[in-house]
């Protein structure tokens, strides 16, 4: 779906950004003159809530209702959030589920501690280093469909342990309460919208390949239509047992001989193509999936306090990075826009250049987290940006020494990480937040369903570097997590929340945040209008992955700066989206300003507990 900036949504960010003024100045931070709200009447807004009592952010509405009953019912933040995933796995089975893995960053609003859960997907210790490679040709297997569609790329999920964690370390309910919601959901089924469809008929050739994926989200042979409602009387039931049993129900028993099973024996449609090459995961490397537990990556920019996801993740270290160089400079609107959209992507670029460098899965590889988030490299890397002329690319890496402005030859590997992922954002009462980004990688994942689970499995394991190389970060190893750039995103102010956001879009996300960030503290928008701009993304590539709308509006100013665009999608009119957000404010009074996506995905839903201006 290519973005535009219909009429309906020029309107609808108008009513929003009139109605949360109010929440518009980053007190102390501001810069420049605050944008006039859009001309145009009244109209419906979902994707905007203002109010108090709890927020919540999603791409889905269901999802978002789930996760507000669950605040209006006593539940804190983590609760929520936990329900809101869980929901999520039903109605957006192609981006999350319990077949995947995700981060989930929590803010502790009596104390103000951050702590972060790591409950990436890890290999099994089975795989080896040429498990990407045919060995009917020598080669590595084909990209998509074919590596994306198999067992091999299976990691072992990490969900149903990080919903346990949270609710055990951080909730005020139990597991069981909080999959409840989700397991009606699943059984009485959700409306297919258009999205859902689309989705479905892209991925038919893939679903097909696996009878018990094309039974479920292909029933006689055509993609759900828009309107009818798909249940899932199967997920409905794993869910029950996980409320039951708890998580090692899904880590060991029959459900665990399942998933080992279905990795190393794809059940496969005999008539299909696709190879689907057989992983290596067992019921041992299930039992020994565990969550980590960890600190978050903290910056500070402008007075806040930026909170992000440390490795495996690559999110912390490369906004929190990338944010340390514009810290340098002077970022404001008006005519200031193009020399700060300039920095933006010349310090993203060379934040993604050290982030290919040397983040890795910090279990196995060294990461110099420390050294990247601090403000000596900042300038090193900082010294390296002419104000008025972009670099060459790909950018060197910086040295890690941290001296004067120089750098290190690094080979360019190319990104594999894929776009369907999703997030939600929670805020309760009690001033709690969460951020948490949660996948299964490819729309659809491996494409593989557990038969008679109701879950897709993941194709995590293709975020590791395809070839083998002893020198990369995100080499593949047994037990090791692959680099990710989820970036699940608290910032605080004085220790309580002011922001919480994230995205889905594969290597897309760091951008996504990054821009949202930079739009909302230095360029003078509300968040709606942050999270609404089209947006631009430099991952230190000759030319800058952009929106169609983002280089109408802003490509011949970047010109004189020798910024180069190419289109996010094939062409101006197919998709064209980067990143699918969902974001919160708080205000030091407590409002809450809740935000999701107007078009991107279908749009998103925002909801608050106590609505003050919530349009419908």
């Amino acid at each position: 779906m290519v973005v535009r900036r219909t009429s309906a949504v020029v309107a609808a960010l108008a009513t929003a950004t009139a109605l949360v003024a109010l929440h518009s100045p980053v007190e102390a931070h501001d810069r420049g003159p605050r944008p006039s709200p859009r001309p145009g009447p009244p109209a419906a807004a979902d994707w905007v809530a203002e109010g108090a009592g709890g927020a919540v952010s999603s791409v889905d509405a269901d999802a978002s209702r789930v996760g507000l009953a669950v605040l209006r019912s006593g539940g804190n933040a983590a609760d929520a959030a936990v329900a809101t995933a869980a929901a999520l796995g039903v109605t957006e089975p192609y981006s999350a589920g319990v077949g995947g893995g995700g981060y989930f960053v929590f803010l502790d609003g009596r104390t103000g501690k951050v702590t972060t859960i790591d409950g990436r997907e890890t290999a099994p210790a089975g795989i080896t280093r040429d498990a990407f490679i045919d060995p009917a040709t020598g080669e590595p297997y084909p990209f998509t469909p074919e590596l994306v569609t198999s067992g091999v790329a299976v990691g072992v999920p990490g969900t149903v342990a990080t919903w346990a964690e949270a609710t055990r370390r951080f909730g005020t309910r139990s597991l069981a309460a909080n999959l409840r919601p989700a397991t009606t959901l699943a059984r009485r089924g959700f409306v297919v919208d258009e999205t859902f469809r689309n989705q479905t008929l892209d991925n038919a050739e893939r679903f097909t390949a696996f009878d018990e994926t094309a039974r479920l989200f292909l029933p006689g042979g055509d993609a759900p239509k828009v309107g009818t409602r798909l249940r899932n009387p199967d997920l409905a039931r794993t869910y029950d047992l996980i409320a039951r049993k708890g998580e090692r129900a899904f880590y060991t028993g029959a459900l665990a001989r399942d998933i080992a099973r279905t990795v190393q024996r794809p059940p496969k449609n005999p008539n299909s193509s696709l190879p689907a090459p057989p992983g290596s995961m067992t019921t041992a490397d299930l039992a020994r999936y565990r969550v980590t537990v960890q600190r978050p990556t903290t910056t500070r920019y402008r007075g806040l306090t930026v909170h992000g996801m440390a490795p495996s993740s690559s999110g912390g270290t490369t906004v929190g990075e990338a944010l340390n160089i514009l810290q340098h400079h002077r970022l404001a609107p008006g005519r200031h826009l193009a020399r700060s959209l300039h920095l933006y992507l010349e310090a993203s670029a060379r934040a993604y250049a050290d982030r290919a460098a040397y983040v890795g899965d910090a279990a196995f590889v060294h990461v110099p987290t420390r050294t990247l988030l601090s403000r000596r490299f900042a300038a090193a890397r900082d010294c390296t940006i002419d104000p008025t002329t972009a670099a060459p690319r790909p950018v060197p890496a910086g040295d890690l020494d941290g001296s004067g402005c120089r750098t290190v030859s690094h080979e360019e590997r190319p990104d594999t990480e894929n776009e369907s992922t999703t997030h939600l954002s929670v805020v309760d009462r009690w001033g709690n937040a969460v951020a948490y980004t949660l996948t299964i990688e490819q729309t659809g994942g491996s494409g593989i369903t557990v038969p008679g689970r109701g879950f897709l499995l993941n194709n995590e394991l293709t975020d590791f570097t395809a070839v083998y190389d002893p020198a990369d970060p995100n080499r593949i190893e047994p037990g090791k997590r692959p680099r990710s750039s989820m970036s699940p995103t608290i910032v605080t102010d004085r220790g309580r929340v002011r922001f919480v956001l994230g995205s889905p879009g594969g290597s897309t996300i760091i951008t996504t945040v990054l821009q949202i960030l930079v739009n909302r503290i230095d360029l003078g928008m509300s968040l709606p209008e942050a999270v609404a701009a089209p947006r631009a993304s430099q991952r230190n590539t000759p030319d800058t992955t952009a929106e169609p709308e983002f280089i109408e509006r802003h490509a011949e100013r970047l010109a004189p700066f020798g910024q180069t665009f190419v289109p996010s999608g094939d062409s101006f009119t197919s998709a064209a989206e980067i990143g699918a957000a969902a974001a919160i404010e708080v205000d030091r009074r407590g409002r809450m300003l809740a935000v999701a996506e107007p078009e991107r995905r279908g749009g998103g839903s925002a909801l608050v507990v106590r609505p003050a201006h919530h349009h419908r």
